[in-house]
């Protein structure tokens, strides 16, 4: 293995997790439909199921984050949703202090990365500023780049060439940490980054993308591989 001297992150799954923050943005927006004369949609159940399918929609890159809260309100005849579209972003990035936990060990084992000089950013799939201020909330302290504003999503190679370009790293001496098989640990190694699959949910990996190079069940388990890279030229 060649010694890592940049490391990249996934943010959600990887870093932190929000619990369901987005989904509870949109059920908060729910309060104003009814007032502002929209329909309501079946039961609360409706509702969340509905509301997860229009999030997984724009995570797939079908639509932006401001098309999609537009959707929902058009979905309940409210076809003007500039207003949405501002509390929902208020009310999602105002949450962040709220919903967001994250995952043991992050902060040590950052500040260890930083001792010993390995150069650290986070890629993300998502919109700003949300994604920064949960970058912030968890101390993160390097460059985020974030899918709505680089125009790049994982798992495209043009996504982690950005990530390339920011950590200053050959791709050879680069390593990305995330949760997801697809976006990614298939996506940063058909750019050639070595890759690490954090399983703390303990989950099965799919028979149908290539194997990680390193798997972890604890985010401080990074460490174990990286100090004898440190300052490799």
């Amino acid at each position: 293995m060649d010694a890592i001297q940049g490391i990249g992150f996934d943010l959600d799954h990887t870093l932190a997790i929000d619990n369901h923050l987005e989904r509870v943005a949109f059920l908060r927006l729910l309060k104003s439909v009814s007032s502002r004369g929209g329909r309501v949609l079946g039961t609360l159940s409706d509702q969340i199921d509905g509301i997860d399918r229009l999030l997984q929609r724009q995570r797939n890159g079908e639509f932006t984050i401001d098309e999609a809260v537009r959707l929902f309100a058009a979905e309940r005849g409210l076809p003007n949703g500039d207003w949405f579209v501002e509390s929902f972003r208020e009310i999602a990035v105002g949450s962040v202090e709220e919903f967001l936990v994250s995952l043991p060990g992050v902060d040590q084992t950052m500040e260890e990365l930083q001792k010993r000089g390995i150069q650290v950013a986070v890629l993300t799939n998502g919109w700003n500023p949300l994604q920064k201020r949960k970058a912030e909330q968890v101390g993160f302290r390097g460059p985020v780049l974030v899918s709505s504003e680089i125009g790049e999503r994982k798992p495209s190679m043009a996504a982690f060439e950005r990530l390339l370009h920011v950590l200053g790293t050959e791709t050879r001496h680069t390593c990305y940490v995330g949760d997801d098989p697809h976006d990614d640990i298939t996506g940063a190694q058909a750019a050639g980054l070595q890759t690490v699959w954090i399983d703390w949910e303990g989950r099965a990996y799919p028979d149908n993308v290539p194997r990680p190079t390193h798997t972890i069940r604890a985010f401080p388990e990074l460490l174990e591989f990286v100090p004898q890279c440190v300052r490799a030229s």
